[in-house]
């Protein structure tokens, strides 16, 4: 559903990774977590993405109480483009993040191992594999199929 009402209110999904499902990271007493990585072709500005997308977050229920908490749904733009934003307190791309965490670097190296970091300039497949993240990243094969 999540994947339906980001392709009408952003744009096309072009790849999608598999589902892979980790531990909470940050927080760490709460539920595994699923993830997923999707390239989507959009007229949108950034800040216009991040509009949607918190949206979209809040009609699946997501209610910001704390960081890194428990929630139904989090979106994050971890590149848009090869821009580089970091004017702003709500936008940061690239997510700064990316290349401490697994559970995104997966599923981003499934589908597009070769795209190059616009700021370390390292590949996501070169990130994942000087990533020191150990939490355990499960690939869930058929989900999406």
């Amino acid at each position: 559903n999540a994947l339906s009402a980001i392709t009408s209110n952003v744009g096309e999904i072009d790849l999608s990774s598999s589902i892979y499902e980790t531990k909470a990271w940050g927080k760490s007493e709460q539920p595994d977590f699923l993830n997923i990585a999707i390239k989507v072709k959009t007229l949108l500005s950034p800040h216009e993405v991040l509009n949607q997308i918190q949206k979209i977050e809040t009609q699946f229920g997501r209610i910001r109480i704390e960081k890194w908490g428990e929630r139904t749904m989090d979106i994050d733009i971890i590149f848009y483009n090869d821009l580089i934003l970091s004017d702003s307190e709500l936008l940061v791309i690239p997510h700064p993040l990316l290349e401490m965490r697994k559970f995104v670097l997966l599923p981003l190296n499934e589908i597009t191992p070769n795209h190059l970091h616009p700021v370390s300039k390292k590949t996501i497949s070169n990130m994942l594999l000087s990533c020191q993240d150990q939490l355990d990243v499960i690939k869930l094969d058929g989900i999406l199929d």
